[in-house]
């Protein structure tokens, strides 16, 4: 796809002015960096750092079944997520296999009203979860949109970013839980607060229209300057993921793992009233991880310098016994990690003798268990 034809976010003059280099991501020009990625990954870690996610899919899901409609189309237990509230789940294949890991919220001031849900995809999957939500509306008085279009998408993530958003906002940050959501103003503009993140730092995500991005932007810029603010790309996010543990649709999750193998299988909710799609397979997923545990997702952390990469081979004893899923440098460790799906005989934190084969040569690495950094609260 040439750059003329991939989708760009109302911030792209912004990061282009800011000289940011851009990348393809999922068919969007997105920022990659825009300038250190390290010295961006660790202004997250320690002060706070502003990124741009409107690529990511948002989904509205409304009308008197729109529960009754998620709880069927998803694996998780929908019906009892409380107005304001947000919920991380997935969508799964009649076969089990993982179509996408999703975030729902549900908005709205009161059980009483209509429910209303927004289910946010991942950018490279968003039209793969809007068919298969539309197709599984079939027969249930819901409404199901895209709203891809109607929403910008800022997160200000880090230590510093409840007092950089307090001073913008009217709306109760004290108040505001760790997966909730609510109504309030940035900057004067609009917006849905959400106390979400994919960085493992506490922070916030902001949806608000398209047309009030670049203001919202540039007032999160100014306020947060003493606090040591700055903008930052994916590059950072996927390491700032990858260092808090957090699973990436393409890498952790595909459709030849359900939930169970991917050691998610508690997103899962049998216990809900009804089918829903997938109910079978991930019964006999279940039943077969309690009988015959599948690999085991964990960590990987280098003792030499060399970075395993997606698809390198984890070896033991000569023997191949599992496979690398993402690795990159870690700022906070300073050492190369790896996220691994390995055989469970060599998953405990601590097993000797792991390796990465790594164009040839096994590089020494010790299993920890996930994630590899969690903040101080």
């Amino acid at each position: 796809m040439s750059s003329s034809e991939l989708r760009r976010t109302a911030l792209d003059a912004t990061h282009r002015a800011l000289g940011a280099t851009m990348t393809d991501f999922a068919g969007w020009d997105m920022p990659l960096r825009y300038g250190s990625e390290r010295e961006e990954h660790v202004a997250v870690r320690t002060r706070a750092g502003l990124f741009d996610l409107s690529h990511m899919g948002e989904i509205t899901v409304t009308g008197p079944q729109a529960a009754e409609l998620l709880n069927f189309a998803l694996v998780g237990n929908i019906g009892t997520v409380k107005p304001g509230r947000a919920r991380y789940t997935m969508i799964c294949r009649e076969d089990g296999g993982i179509l996408d890991d999703l975030i729902v919220y549900r908005l709205g001031e009161s059980e009483a009203a209509s429910p209303h849900y927004m289910v946010v995809a991942n950018a490279s999957n968003a039209q793969v979860v809007l068919d298969a939500l539309t197709e599984r509306a079939a027969g249930f008085d819901a409404e199901v949109r895209d709203d891809r279009d109607a929403y910008a998408l800022l997160a200000v993530q880090g230590p510093e970013s409840p007092g950089i958003l307090a001073s913008l906002t009217d709306a109760d940050l004290d108040g505001l839980k760790y997966y909730a959501g609510l109504p309030g103003t940035v900057a004067g503009v609009p917006a849905l607060i959400a106390r979400t993140g994919y960085t493992g730092e506490d922070g916030f995500e902001l949806f608000v229209q398209p047309e009030h991005a670049v203001e919202v932007w540039q007032a999160l810029t100014k306020a947060g300057e003493g606090a040591g603010l700055v903008p930052c790309g994916l590059s950072c996010r996927d390491t700032l993921r990858l260092e808090a543990g957090m699973p990436l649709y393409g890498n952790e999750l595909t459709t030849s793992l359900t939930p169970f193998d991917a050691g998610l299988g508690r997103v899962v909710k049998f216990e809900k009233e009804g089918d829903f799609v997938g109910r079978a397979a991930l019964t006999e997923a279940a039943s077969r991880a309690e009988q015959n545990p599948p690999r085991v997702l964990v960590g990987l952390v280098a003792e030499g310098r060399r970075v395993p990469r997606a698809g390198y081979p984890v070896v033991a004893g000569g023997e191949v016994i599992g496979e690398v899923t993402s690795g990159a440098p870690s700022p906070t460790l300073g050492k190369p990690i790896a996220m691994a799906y390995v055989d469970p005989a060599h998953a405990a934190p601590g097993t000797e003798g792991v390796g990465v084969d790594i164009r040839g040569s096994h590089e020494p690495y010790e299993v920890v268990a996930l994630p590899f950094y969690k903040r101080q609260k």
